[in-house]
C-alpha cells in the first residue's frame, strides 16, 4: 500500500529523515483544505522554509465543529467515563513512545532545543494526559440537602464542543493544557494551532487515531488568526473557547463571543512577571532561579520573570552573578547537546525585540550583557540583561516575549510590592526571602494568578479568566445542571 499522499518527508541537517502529514485532521482522517491553499512553516535557525501545510478556511472549520457535534451527541457523551480515562491514558503511552519524533518537530518547528522539548515539554505534557485520565471517572456533584418531600442533586456535564488556539510557544504542551481536561470531562475539541508551529500537532493526530478516539472527538486544524481562529472564536457551534495567547487577541475573542452565542471563554494572555529579591534572599538560588525565569525558552513564555527588583544592599554583587550566568547560556543550533537557547520564533519576534533592546538604551537603561543580534543567520537574540531601570521605562511596562530582563533596586518591601504590582499584567509573579512573614506577605499582596517563593516557573498555571491546570481546569470544561425532584408521600 503507497502512503497517503500528503505524508511528507523531512530531512534534518544531520541527515535524519521525520514524516508527517500536511493535511487537516478531521473525522480521524486527514483530509486536504476546502481552498486547496498551503501556507509554509519556517526554521528559525535559517528562516527557510520546511514544508508546506494545508490553510484551513471557515469552511473546513464549519466541518469540523459539525462532525465534533455529531460526535459528541452519539457517540462520545455515551461512553462511560472510566473508559474516556483508558483512552486518554493509552494515549499518553503513544506520547511517550513517539517522545523523540516529536521533541525533533518542535525544535525544527520552534527553535527550542530539542533537549528541552524531548525532556520538558514532551515529559511534562504526558504527564498532564496521565493526570487527567485520572480524573475522568470522578467528575460528579453533590447531593443538596432541601425538604424531605425532595430529592436535590447536581452533575458536572460536559458543555459540548469546545474550541481551543493554542500559541507557538509551547505547541505539544500548550495543546496538552486544553486537550487533556476537556477530554477528561467528556467534550470534543476543534484545535487550531499557530501558523508558525503546526507541525507537531499533526504529528501528535496520528496518535489520536493509533489511541482509538471516536472519529470527530479530536480534530486539527493549521491556520492562521484571521480569518480560522476568528472564525472559530466567533463560531455558534462551539460552546467554550480556551485561548493562550495576546491580550490584544484575547480582547478580540471575549468581543466575538458577546456578539455571537456567549460561548464559555478561558484566555491565558500575557505578563510581565516581576521576581522581588529581598535583602535576606540567598542569593545562589536567587540567581539560579531568576535567570531561569526569564531565558527559559528563549524569554518567549508568557509567565517570564522578565522585571526584577533587587534589594539595594544586594543589587551590585546579584547583578555580577546574574551577568555571568547570562554569558554561560549556549546559544545556537537547537540540536546541539549543549544548546539552552535558539532561534526567536520569526522574522516578526525578532524584530520587535531588538526594537525593545533599542528602547531600554535610548531611555537610559544600562545594557549589563547582550543587547545585539547572536550571530548573522537566522532569528537569535543575545541573552540581555538590562540595569538602572526606571519604573516607566518601555522595557519595564510592556511584554517582550523575548531574552531580555530589566533590574531595578528597592528600598523596601512596600516600595517593591508596589512597584511589582505597577502594571497592567497580572499573571504571575515570585518572591526571594528567608523570612516566612514577607514570603507570606508578599504572596498576598502581588496582583498576580500565580505566585513562586524561591523558586519560579513551577507549573500550577492559572489564566486571565479560567485555570489551567489541576482540578480548577476541570471546572473550565464542565457546566453545572441542578436537578430537583418531587418525592411523593
Amino acid at each position: 500500500m503507497s502512503p497517503p499522499a500528503d505524508l511528507q518527508t523531512i530531512t534534518l541537517p544531520s541527515g535524519k529523515q521525520i514524516q508527517v502529514h500536511t493535511h487537516l485532521f478531521i473525522n480521524n482522517e486527514f483530509v486536504p483544505g476546502t481552498s486547496g491553499k498551503t501556507f509554509e512553516t519556517i526554521n528559525p535557525t535559517n528562516g527557510k522554509p520546511i514544508i508546506a501545510v494545508q490553510e484551513a478556511t471557515e469552511a473546513d472549520v464549519d466541518k469540523a465543529v459539525a462532525v465534533a457535534t455529531e460526535c459528541f451527541e452519539k457517540v462520545w457523551k455515551k461512553v462511560a467515563a472510566a473508559e474516556r480515562g483508558k483512552l486518554i491514558f493509552k494515549l499518553a503511552d503513544l506520547i511517550e513512545r513517539d517522545a523523540e519524533s516529536l521533541a525533533i518537530l518542535e525544535a525544527l518547528d520552534n527553535g527550542k532545543s530539542y533537549k528541552i522539548a524531548l525532556e520538558g515539554d514532551i515529559v511534562d505534557s504526558v504527564g498532564c494526559y496521565r493526570y487527567f485520565a485520572g480524573w475522568a471517572d470522578k467528575i460528579h456533584g453533590k447531593t443538596i440537602e432541601t425538604t424531605n418531600d425532595k430529592l436535590c442533586y447536581t452533575r458536572h456535564e460536559p458543555v459540548g464542543v469546545v474550541g481551543a488556539i493554542i500559541p507557538w510557544n509551547y505547541p505539544i504542551m500548550m495543546s496538552a493544557w486544553k486537550l487533556a481536561p476537556a477530554l477528561a470531562c467528556g467534550n470534543c475539541i476543534v484545535l487550531k494551532t499557530s501558523e508558525y508551529t503546526p507541525l507537531s500537532a499533526l504529528k501528535f493526530a496520528e496518535l489520536v487515531k493509533e489511541a482509538g478516539f471516536p472519529p470527530g472527538v479530536v480534530n486539527i486544524l493549521s491556520g492562521y488568526g484571521s480569518p480560522t481562529g476568528a472564525y472559530l472564536a466567533s463560531h455558534p457551534g462551539v460552546s467554550k473557547l480556551a485561548f493562550t495567547g495576546s491580550t490584544l487577541t484575547g480582547r478580540k475573542i471575549l468581543e466575538s463571543s458577546a456578539k455571537s452565542n456567549l460561548k464559555k471563554i478561558q484566555l491565558e494572555l500575557g505578563g510581565k512577571s516581576a521576581n522581588i529579591v529581598c535583602a535576606d534572599a540567598d542569593l545562589d538560588e536567587a540567581v539560579k532561579w531568576t535567570t531561569a525565569g526569564i531565558f527559559n525558552n528563549h524569554g518567549q513564555s508568557c509567565n517570564a520573570g522578565s522585571r526584577i527588583y533587587v534589594h539595594e544592599s544586594l543589587a551590585h554583587e546579584f547583578i555580577e552573578r546574574f551577568k555571568k550566568e547570562a554569558l554561560a547560556i549556549k546559544v545556537g543550533d537547537p540540536f546541539h547537546e549543549e544548546t539552552f537557547q535558539g532561534p526567536q520564533i520569526s522574522q516578526v519576534q525578532f524584530d520587535k525585540i531588538l526594537g525593545y533592546i533599542e528602547s531600554g538604551k535610548k531611555e537610559g537603561a544600562r545594557v549589563v550583557t547582550g543587547g545585539a543580534r547572536w550571530g548573522t543567520v537566522g532569528y537569535f537574540v543575545q541573552p540581555t540583561v538590562f540595569a538602572d531601570c526606571k519604573d516607566e521605562m518601555k522595557i519595564m511596562q510592556e511584554e517582550i516575549f523575548g531574552p531580555v530582563v530589566s533590574i531595578a533596586t528597592f528600598k523596601t518591601v512596600e516600595e517593591a510590592i508596589e512597584r511589582a504590582n505597577g502594571t497592567s499584567y497580572g499573571l504571575a509573579g515570585g518572591v526571594f526571602t528567608k523570612d516566612l512573614s514577607t514570603a507570606i506577605r508578599v504572596s498576598n499582596e502581588l496582583k498576580a494568578g500565580t505566585v513562586w517563593v524561591n523558586c519560579f516557573d513551577l507549573f500550577d498555571q492559572q489564566s486571565g479568566f479560567g485555570k489551567e491546570l489541576g482540578e480548577y481546569a476541570l471546572h473550565e470544561y464542565t457546566q453545572v445542571k441542578s436537578v430537583k425532584i418531587k418525592i411523593d408521600p
